[in-house]
C-alpha cells in the first residue's frame, strides 16, 4: 500500500514543515477541519447521539474531500500551465496570424 504514496509523502514527518505551518497554505481546510474538531468536541452542545455525530462529520469529511481534490486539480493545472510556458516555442500570449485561405477564396 505504501507504494502508492508520492515521495512527498514518503518523507519522515520530522523532515516536513509542522502541521500548523502547512495549513496556512489551505485556510479553507483549516477551517473545514476546524469544523470537524467542533463537531468532535460537541461544541455546540446538541448532538446527544452518536448517529447524528456521525452524520455530521461524514458530511465534514466530504466537504473536506471536495475542497482536497479541487485544490489538488487547480495544483495540477497550475503546474501543468508553467511547464508548456517554459517551453520554447509554446508562446500563447500572442495573436496568431492566420496563413490559411477564407472561405470564399478559390483554392490553388
Amino acid at each position: 500500500m505504501t507504494e502508492r504514496f508520492s515521495d512527498r509523502e514518503k518523507t519522515c514527518p520530522s523532515q516536513q514543515p509542522r502541521l500548523e505551518e502547512r495549513l496556512k497554505e489551505y485556510p479553507e481546510l483549516k477551517t473545514k477541519i476546524e469544523a470537524m474538531l467542533g463537531i468532535i468536541e460537541n461544541a455546540g452542545g446538541d448532538v446527544e447521539k452518536a448517529a447524528e455525530a456521525e452524520r455530521r462529520i461524514l458530511e465534514e469529511l466530504r466537504r473536506i474531500g471536495n475542497e482536497a481534490l479541487h485544490s489538488w486539480g487547480r495544483r495540477q493545472q497550475q503546474k501543468k500551465e508553467e511547464e508548456y510556458q517554459r517551453k520554447p516555442g509554446m508562446n500563447r500570449k500572442e495573436k496568431k496570424v492566420s496563413t490559411g485561405t477564407r472561405g470564399w477564396e478559390p483554392l490553388p
